[in-house]
């Protein structure tokens, strides 16, 4: 007896090259990738694989925009240049986006909303890679209108990072 043949199951391998001894975690497939472009998006226990590496401490937000199936991700990036983002369409992307809610958050050891002129603040954040002991990198997020080279302004930051290194010894 002769079975018809099927067509091959779809694999369940992540598409996506990591570094040595990194796993992949979670990962969803590009709908249409373009030629040379990303087939998925993976995640690991230290970075988000995009399809360049981002290490978790690196993503400063990520966003699900369910309408459009896209994932978008903002770089930590330089003070006073626009910071990286990155916008990739998937498919079935819940595990992944999980894991990039998960692994975000697990980066954050520290962070302060401080008021500064009125509404406006800023928020004070210290991160380092998840689960790994190491320095904490100290990040300050101002919001629009607030000129960081205002003293006043400075003051206050001063103050609340010097506050916030005191609380975790650093």
């Amino acid at each position: 007896m002769r079975f018809p043949s099927l067509p091959p199951l779809p694999s369940r391998r992540a598409p996506v090259e990591v570094r040595a001894g990194e796993r992949v975690l979670a990962w969803a497939p590009v709908p249409h990738p373009r030629p040379g472009g990303p087939t998925g998006v993976a995640g690991t226990r230290d970075a988000l694989y995009l399809p360049g590496r981002l290490p978790w401490e690196q993503v400063a937000s990520a966003d699900w925009d369910q309408e459009e199936s896209t994932l978008r991700v903002v770089e930590v990036g330089q003070f006073g240049e626009p910071s990286p983002v990155h916008v990739v369409r998937l498919d079935d992307a819940g595990r992944l986006l999980q894991l990039v809610r998960e692994r975000v958050t697990a980066s954050i050891a520290v962070q302060r909303h401080v008021p500064v002129q009125g509404r406006k603040s800023v928020r004070v954040l210290a991160r380092r890679a998840p689960g790994a002991p190491g320095e904490l990198a100290w990040f300050v997020e101002y919001d629009e209108g607030l000129d960081p080279s205002d003293p006043r302004v400075d003051a206050v930051v001063q103050d609340a990072l010097a506050a916030a290194r005191s609380d975790v010894g650093g």
